[in-house]
């Protein structure tokens, strides 16, 4: 080659450059397309392993439900499998680097943490829970010999709060996961996990909670002793109804039984409040909160509603209880579709279908006597109370019952215990404020009886909330819509005994219907105005804490009814968040309904 010209030598090493860096090129074109080849064969498989696991919650969902453990523990083993597959087929380094690839790079990030959070989950609680699941069937909450076998639950604690943890840091995994430039479809199936999730890791908290309290609160470690209100919905309070019967709830390592009951009204009245009580309660609902046991529930509070009656109870039996529990008559009902009828010592039968319209309103025809009420209402829940304490009952049935009663407010339980309690604070039984967050903003409607009689029993109630952000500060303005109506016959003055009535002795005409309605918007928001009716609402604003409140005193005739506004500035970071309600169960509880407010509507004034 020394031979040829010189630029015939530059020709050929400029040819052969060429070629090197065609090889190069092509070398890296089809490195490219193997790339993309695996990524996406890879990707196919792994999200076929996905929808596997998603297929297998599902039933492994039926499989706990139906009480099939054996299956459910090999259908937790398949989950985990598949999860574990998908996350190994999303982590290799071609993947890894493919993952910083313009556009598609995002949606193989996102994929991959999807598998990653799903193999969390399957191995870091799908399978522990899964495997502590035998042991708590709806058997193992039956009581067999008078108690309940509390190990299983003692022995679960572990598991449970380790699946807990894990559901807890996987939602927030999911919750940071990119999704602002990614496919239609993997951004559909990154919600769909945040929303499963969300759901998921709620249920599991509220269950390592169970799990945590309910073994020491039966008696596990040592005897313990609970205040039982049995709250009465015909004479409301802000907590539920006026207490009628206080009973004395003994545990004895899962066995319960009643001791001491006496009547509401023989505890005090006291000279002066029997704690002291923040210059709010009183404010809002008076010193006798704290001077009779009927009033310690005039607040929504339920830390401060347990702290009186417990102080109560001191006094009168020189005895110091562990915890308060509340209950109604509604519940009682719930509670005897898992029981079955029951029998009381006046020989009248108590049935799921009876029990509220027995309790809360024919007792008071049947038996006109204030004593003998109180002894009728002692018997039915101590019968009800024997039915279950000696396992005769349906314990899926038995479950729902205390549910559906938790669902509508009308079970409340408080702690003495300041660890205790902090485990309880937040959860459906506490009977705490409404609170906000990003997601949800909370709203208070809770109503106290003016009548000083048993006509709540013919109070219906209905609650709407909404909300828009008419400002340009971002603040979102919420109204919170209340109707009251009184379905008494329009001869109530004469045909509801006089006990029902109140006969007019507390100042309210026979027959009607007076009431407190106290609506609390969450902490740091602004009253805006009221109005009833259309026009301008007189009423008391007041705070509870950081919680503006307003509360209005209304007076219903038989079959008139009345509806008011209240609006509320809310703070702007939670402007997004949606909007609810929780109420004072009446008889009935009625779901709060989606108010349509938007900012052409004048906010109301009064």
């Amino acid at each position: 080659m020394s031979d040829l010209p010189e630029s015939r030598r530059t020709a050929v090493r400029r040819g052969s450059r060429a070629r090197v860096v065609l090889w190069i090129v092509l070398a890296l074109v089809l490195l490219l397309i193997f790339a993309v080849a695996w990524v996406g064969t890879r990707g196919l498989l792994a999200k076929r392993h996905l929808e596997q696991s998603v297929s297998l919650v599902s039933t492994l969902r039926s499989e706990i439900t139906e009480g099939n453990t054996p299956a459910a523990q090999r259908t937790a083993k398949q989950l985990e499998d598949h999860a574990s597959a998908a996350r190994s087929l999303t982590g290799d380094p071609i993947w890894g680097a493919a993952q910083h690839m313009p556009f598609f790079g995002t949606n193989l990030r996102a994929v991959r943490e999807v598998a990653v959070v799903v193999d969390d989950v399957a191995s870091g609680a799908v399978r522990p829970v899964a495997g502590v699941i035998g042991d708590l069937n709806e058997d193992a909450f039956t009581p067999k010999g008078g108690r309940v076998d509390l190990e299983p639950l003692v022995d679960a604690q572990p598991e449970v709060a380790r699946a807990t943890k894990t559901l807890s840091k996987a939602t927030n995994e999911a919750d940071r996961i990119d999704t602002s430039a990614t496919l239609s479809p993997v951004t559909s199936a990154v919600n769909q996990l945040r929303n499963a999730l969300a759901t998921v890791s709620q249920q599991a908290d509220t269950a390592n909670k169970v799990l945590q309290l309910a073994p020491a609160m039966l008696g596990h470690d040592g005897d313990r002793n609970y205040v039982l209100l049995f709250q009465n919905n015909a004479e409301l309070r802000a907590g539920g109804g006026i207490p009628g019967a206080v009973a004395l709830l003994q545990a004895r390592d899962g066995a319960i039984s009643l001791g001491n009951q006496a009547a509401g009204s023989s505890f005090g009245p006291y000279e002066k409040p029997v704690l002291p009580l923040s210059p709010e309660t009183t404010s809002l609902y008076g010193d006798i909160t704290g001077r009779y046991m009927q009033d310690v529930n005039l607040t929504p509070r339920f830390d401060v509603t347990g702290a009186l009656a417990r102080e109560m109870w001191k006094q009168k039996f020189g005895q110091q209880v562990d915890g308060v529990l509340a209950i109604d008559p509604v519940t009682l009902g719930y509670i005897l579709r898992a029981t079955g009828p029951v029998q009381l010592p006046t020989g009248d039968t108590l049935t799921s279908d009876n029990a509220a319209k027995l309790l809360l309103s024919d007792v008071y025809a049947k038996y006109p006597d204030p004593t003998a009420q109180d002894a009728f209402f002692a018997s039915a829940a101590s019968a009800v109370f024997e039915k279950v304490s000696s396992g005769g009952f349906d314990t899926k049935a038995f479950i729902t019952a205390l549910t559906d009663g938790t669902k509508d407010g009308r079970l409340r339980l408080w702690s003495a215990n300041e660890a205790e309690q902090k485990q309880i604070a937040g959860t459906a039984v506490a009977g705490t404020l409404p609170t906000a967050s990003a997601k949800t903003r909370e709203f208070g409607v809770y109503l106290n009886d003016g009548t000083a009689a048993k006509m709540d029993y013919y109070l219906d109630k209905k609650v709407s909330v909404g909300s828009s952000v008419c400002r340009k500060d971002g603040r979102p303005t919420s109204v919170v819509e209340v109707t009251l109506k009184n379905t008494a016959p329009a001869d109530a003055a004469t045909s509801l005994p006089r006990y029902v009535t109140g006969g007019g002795d507390f100042g309210t005409e026979p027959g009607k219907i007076k009431t407190l309605v106290a609506v609390y918007a969450p902490k740091n928001g602004i009253y805006l105005g009221a109005s009833q009716d259309g026009k301008g609402a007189a009423l008391q604003t007041a705070t509870d804490g950081e919680h503006p409140v307003a509360q209005i005193q209304t007076l219903l005739a038989p079959g008139q009814s009345t509806t008011f506004r209240v609006a509320f500035l809310g703070e702007a970071k939670f402007a997004k968040a949606g909007v609810q309600a929780e109420s004072t169960p009446g008889v009935r509880q009625t779901k709060v309904e989606p108010l349509q407010f938007d900012c052409a509507e004048p906010v109301p004034v009064g």
